[in-house]
């Protein structure tokens, strides 16, 4: 039982002990952790590492290209725990509206479509060309031929006097065409123009009442596709495209290979030639840079593959583009994934590599403050010890002035003892405490061999 209590005792002392000196290292980092953990804080207000989790990009009407591509940035960015707010509207000039009015953080806006302002180049911010878009002239063979015998048309000019549906205002196509047809020394009053949306002008278009459709679409648009086999319509070439792409810079000439549409087929039976402008992916100031990061990054895998018109990773592109190019996107298209990235979750990647900067500084500000927790430590234990040395003194010094009886003074040596048999101390630091029990016995030593003063045994 003596040994049970003995091995208890000395348990206790020891957590005791361990809880002691964890006290004294708390008190003596708290200080700089407290600091260091404030300047982190401070550093992560200010610099807000991690995005916004809603964000709303502007697409377009419903069924086109741009629908189909926000839903699949929707889904790409819903794997990071983004939430992509798809905003339908009639298309591009709409969109650059939403973006100046900041209704909207990011918006597919196709080149030339809308008319760019001075201060846009610093409200707004490309992520780059992710792809074309051709100007797609669908017109009724039955038309044609009231024109030109062959019923085949190549020339804007030869849309004089037809009845032709270039798109709604918002959709910004009105806008490219009134520049083609001004290039062709054409007033849009020379056609019977008419501004329908795209299904309801599709309709009207197939029941006859209307001659020719005007779409700037990529080709995954469903109408494009569905126009493009519909006997009894034909594509319009562009046999000057080439001309069209050096006078324009945000129209680039492409060509619609033969049987590309169906290859058994044969649509279309021949080459077409078109122009087309490119599509960006813009983005109003103020929009997290994480968020641009990922938009562009996705882009990568969204618009890489080869299509009608191009060949695999040629978009995104930071050609054609009429704004600056925000870094995120100029970082995502010309350079490899950034390491972090590789290996960690985008969170995580994120505030490392928008935090590493801060962390470094931070690092080497409190290198040199850390230097003072170690003689902090030290003399936080040690003065356990060294606070009752004053208690000794005074009992020395009451000893030497005859102020008190010599069995006061014993007893004060006692209750001293006793209270520093109860201090703990690490082993590292136990010569102190054994030096201090020392110097209360060569005190009493002392005192016993002071004259008058009975031995310890008769103490």
């Amino acid at each position: 039982m003596n040994a049970l209590a003995a091995r208890s005792r000395t348990v206790t002392r020891r957590v005791h002990t361990a809880l002691l000196n964890l006290r004294d290292l708390i008190l003596s980092a708290g200080p700089i952790a407290f600091l260091a953990v404030g300047l982190l804080v401070l550093a992560y207000w200010w610099l807000q590492p991690a995005p916004p989790k809603r964000v709303t990009l502007a697409t377009g009407p419903a069924q086109s290209a741009y629908a189909d591509f926000g839903q699949r940035y929707q889904k790409a960015l819903a794997a990071d725990g983004i939430e992509v707010v798809l905003r339908e509207t009639e298309g591009s000039s709409a969109n650059l509206q939403l973006l100046r009015s900041g209704e909207a953080d990011l918006a597919f806006v196709q080149g030339g479509t809308g008319e760019l302002r001075p201060e846009d180049a610093d409200a707004l911010e490309s992520l780059g060309s992710l792809f074309v878009e051709p100007v797609w002239i669908f017109y009724r063979t039955e038309a044609a031929r009231r024109v030109v015998k062959s019923g085949r048309l190549d020339s804007l000019a030869q849309l004089r006097g037809l009845r032709v549906n270039v798109g709604t205002a918002g959709s910004g196509v009105p806008t490219l065409m009134e520049k083609l047809l001004e290039a062709n020394r054409m007033e849009p009053r020379a056609l019977r123009l008419s501004e329908l949306g795209q299904t309801p002008a599709t309709v009207e278009f197939l029941a006859g009442r209307l001659d020719a459709l005007v779409f700037a679409s990529a080709p995954q648009s469903l109408m494009v596709q569905m126009l493009l086999q519909t006997p009894g319509v034909r594509l319009m070439d562009f046999p000057q495209h080439e001309a069209y792409g050096r006078r324009f810079p945000f129209l680039t000439p492409v060509t619609l290979p033969r049987g590309v549409v169906d290859l058994a087929g044969n649509v279309p039976p021949a080459d077409v030639r078109l122009v087309a402008s490119t599509t960006s992916l813009l983005a109003r100031e103020g929009t997290h840079p994480a968020l641009l990061q990922l938009f562009a990054q996705n882009a990568q895998s969204l618009h890489g593959s080869a299509g009608w018109f191009n060949r695999a990773r040629e978009f995104p592109s930071t050609r054609h583009s009429e704004l600056p190019i925000a870094a995120e996107g100029e970082r995502a298209i010309n350079e490899p994934a950034p390491l972090l990235q590789r290996y960690l979750p985008f969170w995580m990647a994120n505030l490392i590599e928008r935090m590493w900067l801060v962390l470094g500084i931070l690092l080497a500000a409190m290198l040199p403050l850390s230097r003072v927790v170690p003689p902090l430590y030290q003399f936080r234990v040690r003065s356990r010890v060294f606070r009752w040395y004053g208690r000794l003194r005074e009992i020395e010094d009451e000893m030497d002035a005859g102020q008190s009886a010599p069995q006061a003074l014993h007893e004060a040596l006692d209750r001293l003892e006793a209270q520093v048999e109860k201090v703990s101390v690490p082993l590292s630091y136990a010569d102190e405490l054994y030096a201090l029990r020392n110097h209360i016995q060569l005190v009493r030593k002392k005192l016993r061999a002071a004259p008058g003063v009975a031995p310890a045994s008769a103490a």
